[in-house]
């Protein structure tokens, strides 16, 4: 197993400084101003809003100086022209060693408002061309960007491997605590929050459906004013994964690609759906147990760009996932929405 001690150091250095420019910038700056769309990405990637330009304008040279100033590497973000760029500057990418593709801030909409953390996000892999996909990443780092009232940030990283490791990081007496995530060992859902992903307009009533299928599926028509299980719409891919990781979660389904073919019919666009940045950490909770997959329970493998659009799940244990995916399979079938799944 290749020693990767120096690539995570580098990465968390990285991180933390951008997380404290980023935590300075909105304890400065009003709601308005940190709102403000200054890009609305008509190509690659999602709109690119004030807040956002914060992590940009240091996220190259961070990792110019921290990284590649000992190997190679593509560095792969928005707010990068093209999406990508080789380090040190001007070296051929068959050179590279290392494909690095990271989300800067990783829940933006929540950050911006004050409403909820949001995340940095770094996935790398070796270099295998234009073939490089998110399965072949081999290490992982993503490092909370905490609110401005709120004085702790907790950091989690993973090797191909070798497990989970965190830390929470005290703003205020700037201590650090090592924590180990634990996915819930829950075996139903009755008092669980489990939740079907629908953060934007377009085909909302199908996506609650598909709740409603699972969550009715397990337990039942239910019982008059009784809640059974809960939802959390955290707009955060990262953000998710934390809440399945530290076993708040259950269940988590992006299933936003999949209605393509409704939208057309109701004659409405495929609106802005989960890509590679946003889902680079995944490695991070498959190493503390959670099992992540597609809808059908096959490897995530799109390729490291800015525009693939892709489909997951994450249940906390097998046990949670032996009940929920029959169901979720079979409501995907029911509404045509089965794609072909790779093993």
């Amino acid at each position: 197993m290749p020693d990767w001690a120096w690539l995570v150091d580098g990465i968390r250095h990285i991180h933390e400084e951008m997380r404290d420019a980023i935590v300075e910038a909105c304890e400065e700056s009003s709601v308005a101003d940190l709102a403000r769309v200054v890009a609305d990405a008509d190509g690659d990637g999602d709109a690119i809003y004030a807040v956002d330009r914060i992590s940009e304008e240091i996220l190259v040279d961070l990792f110019e100086r921290e990284i590649a100033s000992k190997t190679p590497i593509i560095l792969i973000a928005e707010g990068i022209a093209d999406g990508k760029i080789t380090l040190p500057r001007g070296t051929p990418e068959a050179d590279a060693t290392l494909w690095v593709i990271a989300d800067p801030i990783d829940g933006t909409r929540c950050l911006m408002y004050q409403k909820r953390s949001a995340w940095i996000l770094t996935g790398v892999a070796p270099n295998r061309g234009e073939h490089t996909s998110l399965a072949d990443i081999e290490v992982a780092v993503q490092t909370e960007i905490p609110l401005v009232k709120q004085h702790l940030s907790d950091a989690l990283w993973a090797s191909r491997g070798a497990g989970t490791q965190g830390e929470r990081f005290n703003r205020i007496t700037r201590e650090r605590k090592p924590f180990h995530p634990h996915p819930s060992n829950a075996v139903e859902l009755e008092h669980r929050f489990c939740s079907v992903t629908r953060f934007f307009s377009g085909a909302r009533d199908v996506l609650a459906a598909i709740d409603d299928d699972i969550s009715f599926g397990v337990a039942g028509p239910g019982r008059a004013g009784k809640a059974y299980c809960f939802e959390d719409q955290y707009l955060s891919t990262g953000g998710q994964l934390y809440e399945l990781m530290v076993g708040h979660d259950c269940f988590q389904a992006d299933l936003r690609p999949l209605l393509d073919r409704i939208l057309k019919e109701r004659g409405w666009k495929t609106g802005l759906c989960c890509h590679p940045y946003d889902l680079c950490t995944e490695l991070i909770a498959r190493e503390a147990g959670v099992l992540i997959s597609d809808e059908l329970g096959g490897t995530l493998t799109p390729p490291l760009n800015l525009n693939a659009d892709v489909t997951w799940t994450g249940y906390a244990n097998s046990q949670i996932r032996a009940l929920v995916e029959p169901l979720l399979r079979s409501a995907l079938e029911r509404r045509g929405l089965l794609r072909h799944s790779t093993p």
